[in-house]
C-alpha cells in the first residue's frame, strides 16, 4: 500500500471523534458515489480512498496501529484496502442504507469472497531465534460445518425464495429524483432465506474449531518478525479462497547476551593483572566457549570482537559478530602482602613517570599545574 494520510483524505483532524469521522465519510461517499458519477474515474478513485480511510479510522484497533506505525503497521493486520466496489458495498452495506437509504444499486452479494486473515503471537527463546525451530501451534478458526456442509441449512430442509423481494435480493422504491434499490432486509440480499437453520452452526455454515499447524522458524528472526502461512486463515465465502495466517514473533531476552542487529554484545570482567599483562580467557558464545586474547594494557570499557559468532543473517548468508566489552575489576579486601605489592608498584610507577623529581608533570596534572 502506498503512503496515504487518511485524516487528510476525510478532511478531519487526528483527534476527530467517531461521529466526526462517520459524518465526514458520509459527505464524501454521497458526493463521489459511483451511481451518482457514472463513468467518472476520478470520482470513483476518491470514493475508494474515502472508503479505505473510513474502514481504518472507524476501527479503534486499526486506527491506533495507523496512528503509531502508519500504512506499514496495517500490513500486519492483513488489511490491504479494497479490491473494488463490491468489497466496499459488501463491507458497508448496512452503513450505506443507514447513510442514504439505499445500497449498492442492483448488485448482489453472491460472488466468492476471500476469507479473513488471522494473527498469532508466538513467543520463542533467544536460542530458537538464533538457530531456527520447527514447532507446532494451535489456532482457533472458523471451518465448514460438517453437519450441513457449510450451507447453514438443517439437513432434510431447503431454503425458500424470499417473499419480500421475490428472489431478487433487492427491493426498489422511489426517492426524489432517484429510483433506489436497497438490500432486502429479510434475506439480506441473498434472494432466499433459511427457515430451518442448522442447529450446530446456527445457520452460519461455520463452526469454531482449533487447528494444529506446523511452522518453520528461520534462523536469525527478531522480535517483530512475522511469518506468512498462506491459506491458513479463515475459509472463504461461497467458494472463495482462504485467508492467510500471520505469525508475529516475540523473542525472549537473554540473561547474558544482548542483540544489536546481527551482532551480539556481552560484558566480561577481568582482573587488574590480566588487564595490565594481557591474558587468554574463555568467553561464552551461542555455540560454546571461545578463546579471547586480552591485549596488554587494555582499559576498562574497551571492546573486543570475535568475528562470526553473532546471529545468523536472516536475509543473506553468514553471521554477525560477538562484541565483548571488557570490565576491569578493582581488587577489594586485599591481604597485607597484596597491599604491600601494590604500594611498591605505585612507587615504581611514580619514579618511572618522574613524579617528585621536578620533571614536568604528566597526565591530568599538567592542566592544574
Amino acid at each position: 500500500m502506498e503512503d496515504k494520510d487518511y485524516y487528510k483524505i476525510l478532511g478531519v483532524p487526528r483527534n476527530a471523534t467517531e461521529e466526526e469521522i462517520k459524518k465526514a465519510y458520509r459527505k464524501l461517499a454521497m458526493q463521489y458515489h459511483p451511481d451518482r458519477n457514472p463513468g467518472d474515474k476520478e470520482a470513483e478513485e476518491k470514493f475508494k480512498l474515502a472508503s479505505e480511510a473510513y474502514e481504518v479510522l472507524r476501527d479503534p484497533q486499526k486506527r491506533e496501529i495507523y496512528d503509531h506505525y502508519g500504512i506499514e503497521g496495517l500490513k500486519g493486520t492483513g488489511f490491504t484496502g479494497f479490491r473494488g466496489f463490491e468489497d466496499i458495498f459488501s463491507t458497508f452495506s448496512d452503513i450505506f442504507e443507514d447513510f442514504f437509504g439505499f445500497g449498492p444499486s442492483t448488485r448482489r452479494r453472491t460472488r466468492p469472497r476471500q476469507g479473513a486473515d488471522l494473527r498469532y503471537d508466538l513467543k520463542i527463546s533467544f536460542y530458537d531465534a538464533a538457530f531456527g525451530k520447527e514447532t507446532e501451534i494451535e489456532i482457533p478458526k472458523n471451518v465448514t460445518c460438517e453437519t450441513c456442509n457449510g450451507t447453514g441449512i438443517k439437513p432434510g430442509t431447503r431454503p425458500v425464495v424470499c417473499p419480500l423481494c421475490k428472489g431478487r435480493g433487492q427491493v426498489t422504491r422511489s426517492q426524489g429524483f432517484f429510483t433506489i434499490s436497497t438490500t432486502c432486509g429479510q434475506c439480506h440480499g441473498e434472494g432466499q432465506y433459511i427457515p430451518n437453520p442448522c442447529k450446530d452452526c446456527r445457520g452460519t455454515g461455520k463452526v469454531k474449531k482449533k487447528k494444529k499447524i506446523q511452522i518453520s522458524i528461520p534462523p536469525g528472526v527478531d522480535s517483530g518478525s512475522k511469518l506468512r502461512i498462506r491459506g491458513e486463515g479463515e475459509e472463504g465465502e461461497r467458494g472463495g479462497p482462504p485467508g492467510d495466517l500471520y505469525v508475529f514473533i516475540y523473542v525472549e531476552p537473554h540473561e547474558f547476551f544482548t542483540r544489536e542487529g546481527d551482532d551480539l554484545i556481552c560484558q566480561i570482567p577481568i582482573s587488574f593483572p590480566q588487564a595490565a599483562l594481557g591474558a587468554e580467557i574463555e568467553v561464552p558464545t551461542l555455540d560454546g566457549k571461545r578463546t579471547l586474547n586480552i591485549p596488554r594494557g587494555i582499559e576498562s570499557g574497551e571492546f573486543l570482537k570475535i568475528k562470526g559468532e553473532g546471529f545468523p543473517k536472516l536475509k543473506g548468508s553468514g553471521r554477525g559478530d560477538l562484541i565483548v566489552q571488557i570490565l576491569v575489576k578493582t581488587p577489594k579486601n586485599l591481604t597485607k602482602r597484596q597491599e604491600e605489592l601494590l604500594r611498591e608498584f605505585e612507587e615504581i610507577t611514580k619514579k618511572r613517570e618522574g613524579e617528585g623529581k621536578g620533571e614536568s608533570p604528566s597526565g591530568w596534572k599538567r592542566f592544574f599545574s
